[in-house]
């Protein structure tokens, strides 16, 4: 009787899962689809001294070998958690890392005290708005679709996510 019990329960289970990974993929495409329609915007406290950044200086400053703006006030890198598309999408396009190197490079960056603190994690795209809003000199990323007026756009390579040609798409 128990081996019945088990069998039966370890296909259930294995149902669970394929349903389970049935119902996800086609959301997770449909996320990546997003991300390449819209594109990712570059976002900036409004009162930031920069209106357009090289895809060269956008990865100096995502890789803290730039930390001040012209005016000479720091950059607070805001960066979204594991697991979401845009730090994905983040990691293989700006950073040319998986999670794993990223993790590494900021644990030797704070190890060797070339900066005074990793990025900020955010969670969602209104926790993102929010905290650029409130935080002078601050720089995250999120889809442009999800973009208010509270925050300023930055250009990359003088395209904003709207124009053809934009490199974050």
């Amino acid at each position: 009787m128990n081996c019945i019990v088990k069998k039966s329960n370890t296909r259930t289970w294995r149902i669970a899962l394929y349903l389970v990974a049935l119902f996800t993929i086609p959301f997770v495409a449909q996320a990546e689809e997003s991300i390449a329609q819209t594109g990712l915007a570059i976002v900036v406290h409004k009162d930031t001294a920069a209106d357009d950044v090289t895809m060269g200086e956008l990865r100096n400053i995502f890789m803290a070998n730039k930390q001040f703006w012209p005016n000479r006030s720091r950059i607070i890198l805001l960066v979204r958690a594991p697991e979401s598309d845009e730090r994905d999408y983040v990691l293989n396009t700006i950073y040319q890392m998986d999670e794993d190197a990223f993790r590494k490079y900021w644990i030797a960056k704070m190890f060797r005290a070339e900066v005074p603190r990793g990025p900020k994690i955010v969670f969602s795209s209104d926790m993102t708005l929010d905290l650029v809003v409130a935080i002078p000199g601050s720089i995250s990323f999120m889809r442009a679709d999800q973009v208010s007026d509270a925050v300023k756009v930055l250009r990359v390579d003088g395209k904003l996510p709207s124009d053809d040609g934009y490199p974050l798409k």
